[in-house]
């Protein structure tokens, strides 16, 4: 089966909000520092981009999980591929995801998280598809709010493919 992929969010349209995530989150965060922890492989080019735009201090770890494999729909089944290198306690954490779908992986991976000792724990996604949660999961902050695609580019992948595209796509397969 082939697929091809159709532009959802242009690479403009992402930069822009970027700059406005990172101004709130320096806002938000004013007098403290921040510590990023990104959730790979998806999360990592929106975390890079997001620090840039970060005025406060910030620190940074990642975080290797997988429910997904090869198939376009999370399993529900969360494993830790990667834990963090440091320690969490007493830092003010906010998990940068790629995309929150479902919300099986994010409340697994936040309630683990709060369990080690942080300030705080907030999340923060470059996308958003509320209509696909089964499980309720608060996003402190969100990119764009996208309908129910299979959607890649901008570190989201279909089977390691298109990571690399600078806008958001739609997979449609042929």
């Amino acid at each position: 089966m082939a697929e091809r992929v159709e532009v959802l969010l242009s690479e403009e349209e992402v930069n822009k909000r970027i700059r406005e995530i990172g101004d709130q989150i320096s806002k938000d965060y004013a007098g403290k520092q921040v510590h990023l922890v990104c959730v790979l492989k998806g999360g990592s080019f929106f975390m890079c981009e997001l620090a840039k735009r970060i005025t406060v201090p910030v620190s940074l770890d990642f975080m290797s999980v997988s429910s997904y494999g090869k198939d376009t729909k999370s399993s529900g089944v969360v494993r830790i591929v990667k834990d963090l290198d440091e320690p969490l306690t007493d830092k003010h954490v906010l998990v940068i995801e790629d995309i929150v779908d479902s919300g099986r992986t994010l409340s697994y991976l936040l309630e683990m998280l709060k369990d080690r000792g942080p300030k705080d724990v907030k999340l923060c996604t470059l996308l958003d598809k509320p209509s696909r949660r089964v499980v309720d999961v608060k996003v402190d902050y969100t990119g764009f709010e996208i309908p129910d695609e299979f959607v890649v580019g901008y570190g989201l992948d279909y089977d390691q493919k298109y990571r690399n595209l600078p806008y958001v796509g739609i997979v449609k397969f042929d």
